[in-house]
Parts: C-alpha cells; sequence; structure tokens
C-alpha cells in the first residue's frame, strides 16, 4: 500500500504526464475495448487533478493534455481509412489522428478550465460536469460538428441491455456525458479518502446497473430482409468489381417466399447505377450494368421480387450546364415495379471524407477526399421520414449521421423505425462498434428502432431500448429476417431535443454554485 502511495503521488506530481495518461485511460471505456470501470475512475482521477491545480490557465492546460490522449486512441481507427485510397500516402493517417486531437482537446481544455474558475474543491465534480455537458454540445456543432464517442457511452451496456444509458431519455446523450464524468468524480473522491463502504456499495450498483439484461421486448409487425454482403474497402470502388457485389447482396436478400410483403434493407454503397433520369449519357454509360436508369431499375425490381419495398444506399448527382457539378449520397426507396417511392440526401457530410473543405487552398497541396471521385458531395436538406404505406414510416440517417445527438428524427414527422445503411469497412476493428454503440444511444434517446445494414459489419437490429436483438459480426456475409420491433411513445428528448442537456447542465453547474457558496459559509 505504501509503494502505491508512492507511485501514485509520484504520478500526480507531474500533473501534464498524469492528465495525459488519465485521457487515454479514459478512452478504453469506448468500443471495443468498454473497459468502462477504468474509464470512469480516469475520469474521477483526472477531476481530483483538477482540484490540487491553482488558476483556470493550468487548468485549461491540463484539459488540453488530456482530451490529446483521450481522442488520440478513441480516434485511431480514422488512420486505417488512409489504407483504403491512392491519392495520398497511407502514412498521413497517422498524422491526421494526433492532428485531430490536438483540435478535439480544446473542448476538455474549455470544460476544465471553467470548471476551475467557477467552483472550489468540493464543488468542482458538479461544476465539470456541467462544463463537461457544455463542451460535448459545443462539439457537435462547431464547425458541422464532430461528436464522435460522447464520454456517456461508457454507460452503454452490452447487447443484450441498454446499462445506465436507460436514463438517456430524460437526460440527453450530452448530460449522460457530464452524469458520467460526476459519477467518475465521486467514485475517485470515495476511493482517495479511503470511505469503502460507499465505494464498494456505488460499485455494486453501478455494476448491476450495466449488466442487467432488459428482457426480450416486444415484437413488431413489419416483416423485414437486411442484408449485409461483405463487400471488403478495397473492392467497393473498383469497377471491375461492381456487377459481382450486385449479384450477391441480390442473393442474399432474395424473397424465401414468393410475393410475401417485406422491406428489404440493402448498406450503402449497395447499387453503383445512378438510378435517377435526366443526367447527360455519359454518365450512365460510366456506370456498370446498364446504360438506361429504366433498365437499371427495372433490373432491381425483379432481383427483389413482388410485394417487396427496397431502402438502398446509391448515389445521385447534381447537373448544370450538361456537366455533373456535385453529388449526393442517397438512400432511395423502390418497389418491385423498379419505380422509385422515395429518397432521401445524406445532409451531415464528412469533412475529408465526402467533399475536401477549403480545396481551393488544399488541392494544390496534393490533398484530396478520401472517398474517390473529382465531385464534392452536397449535403441534403436534414432528417426527412419516407412514408413506405403499409410498411411503415422509415426516418433515414446515412452512416456518421446517426451520431448527432438531437438531428436523426424530424419530429414533425414522426418515423416509426430509422434505417441506418452505412458503409464500415474504412475503419478497421474499433471504428464499426463504436458506430453501433453510437446508434444505440440514438434509439434509446429517441425512442426508436433502428436498423442498420453494412457493407462489412456490424450490421444490426437495435428496438427502442437500445438492447441489441439481433447482429451480424464484422467481415461476414449474412441477411437478417425478421419483424422491425415498434417503436417507443415520444421520449421527453424527442420532445425537448438538446434543449433538455443544455436544462442538466445548468443543473450541474448551479448545483456546484450552491455546494460552493455553502462551504464558504
Amino acid at each position: 500500500m505504501e509503494r502505491l502511495s508512492r507511485a501514485l503521488a509520484w504520478f500526480f506530481n507531474r500533473p501534464r504526464i498524469a492528465a495525459l495518461t488519465l485521457g487515454i485511460l479514459a478512452a478504453t471505456g469506448f468500443q471495443p475495448l468498454a473497459l468502462w470501470p477504468i474509464a470512469l475512475l480516469a475520469m474521477g482521477g483526472f477531476a481530483l487533478l483538477l482540484v490540487r491545480t491553482t488558476g483556470w490557465r493550468r487548468a485549461a492546460m491540463l484539459g488540453w493534455m488530456f482530451g490529446i490522449g483521450h481522442f488520440m486512441l478513441g480516434n485511431a481507427w480514422i488512420a486505417t481509412a488512409f489504407t483504403y485510397q491512392a491519392n495520398m500516402p497511407a502514412v498521413l493517417g497517422w498524422f491526421a489522428v494526433p492532428l485531430l486531437a490536438l483540435y478535439l482537446a480544446l473542448f476538455p481544455a474549455l470544460a476544465a478550465g471553467a470548471a476551475r474558475a467557477l467552483a472550489g474543491r468540493v464543488a468542482l465534480p458538479l461544476a465539470f460536469a456541467g462544463c463537461w455537458t457544455l463542451s460535448e454540445w459545443l462539439r457537435g456543432w462547431l464547425f458541422t460538428g464532430y461528436p464522435w464517442n460522447p464520454f456517456g457511452i461508457v454507460l452503454l451496456g452490452p447487447f443484450d441491455g441498454p446499462g445506465l444509458a436507460a436514463i438517456a431519455p430524460w437526460m440527453g446523450t450530452y448530460a449522460l456525458s457530464g452524469l458520467a464524468v460526476l459519477i467518475g468524480g465521486l467514485l475517485a473522491a470515495a476511493l482517495a479518502s479511503r470511505r469503502w463502504l460507499p465505494l464498494a456499495l456505488a460499485s455494486v450498483l453501478l455494476a448491476a446497473g450495466m449488466y442487467l439484461p432488459a428482457g426480450a421486448g416486444a415484437s413488431g409487425k413489419t416483416p423485414f430482409t437486411l442484408v449485409q454482403p461483405d463487400i471488403r474497402q478495397e473492392q467497393l470502388d473498383d469497377p471491375r468489381y461492381f456487377e459481382d457485389a450486385f449479384r450477391k447482396t441480390a442473393e442474399l436478400g432474395a424473397a424465401r417466399v414468393p410475393g410475401e410483403r417485406r422491406l428489404l434493407l440493402w448498406p450503402e454503397s449497395g447499387v453503383p447505377d445512378y438510378l435517377e433520369d435526366g443526367y447527360p449519357q455519359r454518365y450512365y454509360s460510366a456506370t456498370t450494368a446498364f446504360a438506361d436508369p429504366v433498365l437499371a431499375r427495372r433490373r432491381i425490381g425483379l432481383v427483389i421480387g413482388p410485394g417487396t419495398t427496397l431502402l438502398t444506399g446509391a448515389v445521385d448527382l447534381e447537373v448544370a450546364d450538361d456537366h455533373a457539378v456535385g453529388a449526393y449520397n442517397v438512400v432511395t426507396a423502390l418497389d418491385a415495379d423498379g419505380a422509385i417511392v422515395g429518397s432521401y440526401a445524406k445532409a451531415h457530410l464528412v469533412p475529408y471524407g465526402e467533399y475536401l473543405p477549403l480545396r481551393w487552398l488544399l488541392e494544390p497541396l496534393g490533398a484530396t477526399r478520401l472517398v474517390p471521385g473529382a465531385l464534392d458531395f452536397l449535403p441534403g436538406p436534414g432528417p426527412q421520414t419516407i412514408d413506405l404505406g403499409p410498411l411503415g414510416k422509415a426516418g433515414v440517417q446515412i452512416c456518421y449521421e446517426i451520431v448527432f445527438s438531437g438531428s436523426v428524427v424530424d419530429a414533425a414527422h414522426r418515423p416509426d423505425y430509422i434505417f441506418n445503411p452505412s458503409n464500415d469497412g474504412w475503419f478497421g476493428p474499433s471504428g464499426p462498434p463504436q458506430h453501433l454503440a453510437q446508434a444505440r444511444l440514438r434509439a434509446i434517446e429517441e425512442g426508436l428502432p433502428i436498423l442498420r445494414a453494412t457493407t462489412t459489419g456490424i450490421s444490426a437490429v437495435i428496438d427502442a431500448r437500445g438492447v441489441v436483438r439481433d447482429h451480424i459480426g464484422r467481415l461476414q456475409a449474412g441477411r437478417m429476417d425478421g419483424m422491425i420491433p415498434p417503436a417507443a411513445p415520444p421520449t421527453l428528448f424527442a420532445r425537448a431535443g438538446n434543449l433538455l442537456a443544455l436544462a442538466w447542465a445548468v443543473l450541474f453547474l448551479l448545483s456546484g454554485l450552491v455546494v460552493s457558496r455553502r462551504r464558504a459559509r
């Protein structure tokens, strides 16, 4: 025990090293490691480090160091994406990760500095929880936003239960992060003061809340087939493989009962052909099987079969003066006759992935976007609901969009479920499970089931409680058949959005100020 005390004293007497290390440890709570006890204690240890810090400037510096470690580990999957393109050296990925971390670390720096300025020693965990909530909300929209891996996700349970994230409908993800910060601070304070009984009781309650299964849940009435074709990233954008990929996807989703009414779900990048009419002929001729969009749609109608409505990823063009000036990453709904019955264009695009910011500056320096092609993708109008008649109302969020808390549903036309097609083949072994975890949080917040169809995994059926009813793992081909889980009534978060999270942030901060004033007396 004495050696441990000396080691901890050495550690905390080197605050910058301690902050960087604790940031890395706090990121171990994210998937696929999911070491949530370590993550909570690491965040709590950082709160104790802030208590020992004099002045908000030093606290902000430590917050920045914490954030660098935190976001470098949490976003390490980004480096893998650079290995699937030929225009830039793959080694750039290992520069992109720390550069992104240097920027994202500004948000923990802001939270730490503000908390230290607002509160004294006793109240600092409450103030830090409120400031962290606000900083995550800010990270979610500033410069188009990058809300990947909110800290609250460490409270998400295994597939058969939501864990402590079950309270997200009454808080929202960003306030859930603030609560996780507060829990970590209280645990670390109890450990530091050797209050063993409260620490043991809290640990038992936390473990019970994290691992309590949610049960089977209600059954739905809308039949679906969801396909994961296992098309590897190195083949996905190669025209030589387009036709084989299409046939594989079509065969996996074939109807098992002729004429059955069902919803068929293909992933992002599910169709290589342009399906909309009206483009110059040379664009159709550049695709694989058909130089005619009518024939391309009819072929799809034939392979999906009577009674089936398909939702599939595709690409549309924006044409002006006989030239394509941009593209849209879309989900297109087609019936068995090959008629387009609905469409949705992705609104939250991936910077440097689907478009190149500051193209006028970066392109002459040799930078390109990661997705092949010379055209930048254009943003769609935002969340929309596609009415599919007897197959229900489908909300659509394509790939990365699902991580934006409070921005995934058209509140005026609430859907029955959300379809989240994705191409997670870019992101190695750690990106897909993190992506799935964030989709589960959206399901819990909104009280809506989410169906994820991906090219290489992880595809999943998630009910309105965040329980994974079924899934297909990475690098596997397969299909899932069943009934779409039912939606829950609109949650408090579904009605209030992130105003609810901001209200909790204010509550955390006011509680901290009250505690500070009482201690001052």
